[in-house]
C-alpha cells in the first residue's frame, strides 16, 4: 500500500512546537498525549478521540483541522490524547476485556492530571471528545472522578447510547460470530489488504459484496464495524477524497468489548452502567453513571450530526434527560445539519461550517473569547 499521507504525521499543525507526553495507568497500560503548544494561554483544551480512531482525526494536514482551529481562536495551548482505544497502540489488536469504565476510571482522570503537571497547575481546562471517548469521558465527569473541567464538548454520544436498530442487533451477534465462529482477536478495516486467502481478506472482500456505494474496501468495513448505513460513519460528500482513501490509517483495528458494554447500556434502560459491577478494581465507580447526575455543574454541550447513523439520537436523549435530573441546567445541545457521526471533525470543510458553531459555546467559558 502506497501512503499519500505518511502515518501518524503531525504535519497538520506545521506551527506549533509539538511533545509528547507518555503516562502509565494503574491497570498496566502506557497512554500517550501531544502537544501541540504555540504560546501560553490560561485556557488549555484536551481533545479525545474515539474508538479505533487517534489524535491523527484532528491533526489531519489535507485539511484545517480542529487543533488548527483552536489555535487561530487564542486557545494556543492544545492537546491531543490518545487513551486505551487508540489505534496508535498495538495492544488492541490483541484479545482484552477492556471496559469504559477502565477508561473512566484509569485514563482520563490520569490525563487531566498530565496536562496539569505540563502545563500549569491553575489553567482552566476544557475538553472536545468524540464517539465512545466521548461516553467515557462523560462517565469519567458523572462518576466524579474527572474533577476540575471548566466545560465540555461531546460529539455524538454519552450517557445514553441509542444506535440504530440494525446497529444493535450486529452489536449482539458481531463479538461472538468474530471471536468465537472466526476466531479472530479483533477487526479491521485493513482486512482487504492482508494477505492472499487469509481469513481476514476473505471476510473484507464479501463485506464489500454489500457495499457499492464506493470503491474503498476499508469504507466498507467501518460500515460493518460501527453504524447502520452507506456509508455509515460519515457522508461522504463531506470528506476530501484523500480522508476517504486513507480510511484504513485514520481507523485501525479493535477487540470488541466496548461493542458489548454498549449493548449492556442499551439493555439497561439505555443508560451508562458498569460493565462488570463485581469487578473490585471498579468499585469506586457508580453502577449507573446518571447517579450524581444533580451534583454536576460542568457545562456540557452534546453534539450530533442530524444525519448521525452510528449513535443517532442519543445526544440527543442524553440532553433531554439531564433536563430533568440535573438541579443545575447549564447544559446545552447542538445538532449539526447535514452531518453525521465522524465528518463533524473529519470533515473537509468543517473549519467553516462545524468549528465556528461551538463559539457560543465557549465564549461563556473562555474569558479571552468574550465577544
Amino acid at each position: 500500500m502506497t501512503r499519500e499521507v505518511p502515518l501518524y504525521t503531525t504535519d497538520g499543525v506545521p506551527e506549533a512546537r509539538v511533545t509528547n507526553h507518555p503516562m502509565f495507568t494503574e491497570d498496566g497500560l502506557t497512554l500517550d498525549m501531544l502537544r501541540f503548544w504555540k504560546a501560553d494561554c490560561d485556557d488549555v483544551v484536551m481533545i479525545i478521540h474515539g474508538l479505533t480512531t487517534s489524535s491523527d482525526m484532528f491533526i489531519m494536514p489535507e485539511h484545517k483541522n480542529l487543533v488548527m482551529w483552536l489555535h487561530e481562536q487564542g486557545l494556543t495551548d492544545v492537546f491531543t490524547f490518545d487513551f486505551r482505544m487508540s489505534n496508535r497502540h498495538i495492544y488492541n489488536l490483541e484479545p482484552h476485556r477492556y471496559s469504559m469504565d477502565d477508561c473512566a476510571l484509569f485514563d482520563h482522570p490520569l490525563a487531566l492530571e498530565k496536562i496539569r503537571e505540563v502545563a500549569g497547575a491553575g489553567k482552566r481546562i476544557h475538553v472536545i471528545c468524540h464517539c465512545l471517548g466521548s461516553m467515557s469521558f462523560v462517565m469519567s465527569l458523572f462518576a466524579k472522578k474527572a474533577e476540575g473541567v471548566t466545560s465540555v464538548i461531546a460529539n455524538s454520544v454519552a450517557l445514553t447510547p441509542n444506535p440504530p436498530t440494525w446497529s444493535v442487533i450486529k452489536g449482539y451477534v458481531f463479538p461472538f460470530t468474530i471471536e468465537r465462529i472466526f476466531n479472530l482477536p479483533y477487526v479491521s478495516p485493513n482486512w482487504s489488504d492482508y494477505p492472499p486467502w487469509s481469513l481476514g481478506r476473505l471476510l473484507g472482500k464479501t463485506v464489500s459484496l454489500f457495499h457499492q456505494e464506493c470503491d474503498v474496501p476499508a469504507c466498507h468495513m467501518l460500515s460493518l464495524m460501527w453504524g447502520t448505513g452507506w456509508p455509515a460513519l460519515y457522508e461522504h460528500k463531506n470528506l476530501a477524497e484523500i480522508t476517504h482513501r486513507r480510511g484504513g490509517d485514520l481507523y485501525g483495528g479493535t477487540s470488541l468489548n466496548y461493542h458489548r458494554h454498549v449493548i449492556k447500556m442499551i439493555s439497561n434502560d439505555k443508560t451508562a452502567v458498569r460493565m462488570y459491577p463485581r469487578k473490585p478494581e471498579h468499585a469506586a465507580l457508580p453502577d449507573n453513571y446518571l447517579r450524581y447526575a444533580k451534583d454536576i455543574s460542568t457545562p456540557v454541550l452534546f453534539l450530533t450530526g442530524r444525519d448521525n447513523r452510528v449513535f443517532a439520537d442519543s445526544n440527543i436523549m442524553c440532553f433531554k434527560r439531564l433536563e430533568s435530573l440535573s438541579a443545575v441546567n447549564n447544559h446545552e445541545l447542538l445538532i449539526l445539519e447535514g452531518y453525521g457521526h465522524q465528518d463533524p471533525f473529519m470533515g473537509e470543510r468543517v473549519a467553516d461550517e462545524v468549528f465556528p458553531q461551538f463559539l457560543p459555546f465557549l465564549r461563556k467559558h473562555v474569558p479571552t473569547l468574550a465577544a
